[in-house]
C-alpha cells in the first residue's frame, strides 16, 4: 500500500467511526440510570481499565490517556497513536425475589494522540461520560382494572475532546482538554391496561438535551529513581460547569404502545410544557494519583473526589430535591501491569499482564418503596466494587520496528445498595482495544 495513503488511514477511520457514533447513544441496562445524568463511564482507556481505571500518575508514550492530559508531552516526535475500543457487557440485577439478565455492547471510544513541536503533544478523541438506557416495570391495579406500568430512559452525555500538553521543564508537564460535552435524554412512563379492552395507553414523558463545554486541567512530575525506575505523581482538575436547557413535559393518550410504534399519533394531548431555561450543573472533580514504573513493572494508584452535593438539577425530572438528590462521590483505584523481557523475541515474555481494583459511591440517590404497599422507604445509593484484569499482546511492525498492542481487558464489578428493596447489580464486562503505534512523521526514503 501507499505509504502516504497508509498513514492518512487511521484519520479516516477516525472520523468515520466518530460519525456513527455521534448519530447514536451509549446506552445501559441499569435502571439507576433514571437518576441524574445516568451512569458515569469512567475516563479510562484499554490498558489503563485493565489496571482498575488508574490514569493520573500515568505517563507512557505508547498509550492515549486523556485522564491526565498532561501526560501527551510524553510523546516523541516521530509517532502517531491510533486508539479505538469496544466491549460487550452481561448484567444481572435482583431486588431479593426477581432476578432479570442484560446483554449490551459498546463502542467505548476512539482517539488519536499526536506531536505537534518538541515536548508539546496533542490528543483528540470522542468518548461517553455517562449512559441512560432501561426498561422495567410492574403490575398495579386500580379499582377493577389492572395494568402494568413500564418506564423506560434512553440517551446520555458523550464528549469530543481535543487537548494539548507542554513539558516546560524536564520531568514536569501540564496540559488540557477541552471537550464538546453533548447529549438526549428522553424519561417516559407508560400504563398499559390489561384487562380492559380498547383501552387507551396513557404515556408521560419528559426530555431534554445538554450542549456546552467541559474544561480538564492536569499535571504531571516525574521523578528518576534510577536509570530504569520512575515516580510520577498526576494531579487533575475539572472545573463546575453550569447549563441550562429547556425540558420538554408530555401527557398523551395512545391507541397503541408509543414504544413499539414511535411514529403514531396521539390520540389525545393531556399536557405540552415546555419548562425554559431549567438548570443543570456538574461537579467541581480533583484527582490525585500515583505511578511507579521499571522496565518490567507498573504500580499505581489514584483517588477522585467529585462534589456533587446541593448541585442544581431539574425537580421535576426526578421528584428528589436539592438537598437529597446527590451525594459528594469518591473513587479509588489501584492497578499494575508486569512484563517479563519487553525486548525478547519471545512473544509470551514480552506480554503485559495486568489486574486492578476500585471502589466508590453512587453520585445519586433514588426514591425507594416497599413494593408489598409502595410506601416510600426513603431514599439511598449504592458502594462499588470493582476487579480487572487484562493481556497486551503486542505486535510489532516489522519495517519501522514500532510496537503496537492489542488490549484485551476482563472486568467484574457489583453494586451494593444501602437499603432494603434496592436493586443489586452485577456486571461482566470483556473488552477489547487496538492500539496502533505509527512512524507516522518520519520521511521514507522508500514505499
Amino acid at each position: 500500500m501507499n505509504i502516504t495513503a497508509k498513514r492518512f488511514l487511521p484519520l479516516i477511520a477516525f472520523f468515520t467511526i466518530a460519525f456513527a457514533a455521534v448519530a447514536q447513544q451509549v446506552g445501559s441496562n441499569s435502571p439507576y440510570g433514571r437518576y441524574g445524568y445516568g451512569l458515569l463511564s469512567n475516563q479510562s482507556f484499554g490498558a489503563s481499565e485493565a489496571m482498575g481505571g488508574i490514569s493520573y500518575g500515568l505517563r507512557r508514550s505508547q498509550q492515549v490517556n486523556p485522564g491526565n492530559p498532561a501526560s501527551y508531552s510524553k510523546l516523541d516526535s516521530l509517532t502517531f497513536i491510533f486508539d479505538l475500543g469496544v466491549s460487550a457487557h452481561y448484567a444481572s440485577f435482583s431486588d431479593g425475589l426477581n432476578k432479570q439478565n442484560f446483554y449490551n455492547g459498546n463502542l467505548d471510544y476512539i482517539a488519536m494522540q499526536f506531536p505537534l513541536l518538541r515536548k508539546v503533544g496533542a490528543s483528540v478523541g470522542l468518548m461517553p461520560y455517562s449512559k441512560v438506557g432501561y426498561n422495567f416495570g410492574q403490575t398495579r391495579s386500580l379499582s377493577d382494572i389492572v395494568y402494568e406500568e413500564v418506564f423506560r430512559g434512553t440517551g446520555g452525555l458523550s464528549q469530543i475532546y481535543a487537548g494539548i500538553a507542554y513539558e516546560p521543564i524536564k520531568y514536569f508537564s501540564v496540559g488540557a482538554n477541552v471537550s464538546y460535552l453533548f447529549g438526549n435524554f428522553s424519561y417516559s412512563s407508560v400504563s398499559v391496561p390489561r384487562t380492559a379492552t380498547g383501552a387507551t395507553i396513557g404515556q408521560e414523558k419528559k426530555q431534554y438535551s445538554i450542549r456546552d463545554l467541559k474544561y480538564d486541567f492536569g499535571a504531571q512530575f516525574t521523578l528518576p529513581i534510577d536509570r530504569v525506575s520512575s515516580l510520577t505523581v498526576g494531579a487533575v482538575f475539572s472545573p463546575k460547569l453550569t447549563s441550562k436547557a429547556d425540558v420538554y413535559a408530555t401527557e398523551m393518550m395512545y391507541q397503541s404502545d408509543p414504544y413499539s410504534s414511535p411514529y403514531q399519533v396521539p390520540s389525545e394531548v393531556l399536557r405540552d410544557d415546555t419548562l425554559a431555561n431549567q438548570q443543570f450543573q456538574l461537579p467541581n472533580t480533583y484527582g490525585l494519583g500515583v505511578t511507579y514504573s521499571n522496565t518490567n513493572l507498573l504500580l499505581g494508584i489514584d483517588g477522585t473526589f467529585q462534589q456533587w452535593s446541593g448541585l442544581n438539577y431539574p425537580d421535576v425530572l426526578d421528584g428528589l430535591t436539592t438537598q437529597n438528590r446527590f451525594n459528594n462521590a469518591y473513587r479509588i483505584s489501584a492497578g499494575g501491569e508486569y512484563v517479563i523481557d519487553p525486548y525478547s523475541r519471545n512473544f509470551f515474555s514480552r506480554m503485559r499482564f495486568r489486574a486492578g481494583v476500585s471502589y466508590g459511591n453512587s453520585y445519586t440517590n433514588v426514591s425507594v418503596y416497599n413494593p408489598a404497599n409502595n410506601a416510600s422507604a426513603g431514599v439511598g445509593g449504592f458502594k462499588e466494587y470493582g476487579i480487572n484484569i487484562g493481556l497486551g499482546l503486542p505486535f510489532r511492525d516489522s519495517l519501522s520496528g514500532r510496537l503496537s498492542l492489542l488490549n484485551i481487558g476482563f472486568g467484574y464489578t457489583t453494586q451494593r445498595p444501602d437499603l432494603q428493596y434496592m436493586i443489586k447489580q452485577d456486571m461482566f464486562k470483556v473488552s477489547l482495544n487496538m492500539n496502533i503505534n505509527e512512524f507516522w512523521f518520519f520521511k521514507r526514503q522508500f514505499n
